[in-house]
């Protein structure tokens, strides 16, 4: 019988650096950053509030134009799986280091400053993401059905 087995992660955080982008000899896009996700719990014996923060190295593979809007400090979704790899350092000693490879990112949070957001959203309703294995289509969204009509067009987006 064949055993199964899982390899999922989830993070929703803030970049802790802005992403960087360099590329392998092959040619791929190779881009890494860090996410920083908290936990908050009360202490049992003081009674008071804690806060931990947890950071992640993430890699995202083959999505080069992604990285110009993964700056520090942006709200971020990743979902990918977990690896271990190993290597030696200069002095010759094996050193481990585990990683978020990513297969989903989608930013969230507000886009720009200053005005209100629809209907009290507190996340962007246009995340920029990148699947694994998806393309990008040059054609833009096609526009909701709701009575949104903020003046933004076609050539407000970016991309």
């Amino acid at each position: 019988m064949a055993s199964r087995s899982v390899n999922k992660v989830i993070l929703l955080g803030h970049l802790g650096r802005d992403a960087e982008t360099k590329f392998t000899p092959g040619g791929a896009a190779v881009t890494r950053f860090s996410v920083a996700t908290n936990r908050r719990w009360k202490d049992q014996q003081s009674g008071e509030w804690k806060e931990e923060t947890d950071w992640s190295n993430v890699v995202l593979w083959r999505s080069e134009n992604l990285a110009n809007y993964l700056t520090k400090g942006k709200q971020v979704y990743v979902e990918g799986r977990l690896q271990t790899r190993s290597y030696e350092d200069k002095d010759g000693k094996k050193v481990y280091a585990t990683e978020v490879v990513a297969d989903d990112v989608i930013l969230l949070g507000s886009q720009g400053g200053g005005g209100g957001s629809r209907g009290g959203d507190e996340y962007s309703q246009q995340p920029v993401s990148m699947p694994r294995g998806a393309q990008r289509s040059s054609a833009p969204p096609a526009p909701s059905n709701d009575d949104y009509s903020g003046g933004v067009t076609d050539d407000d987006v970016p991309f």
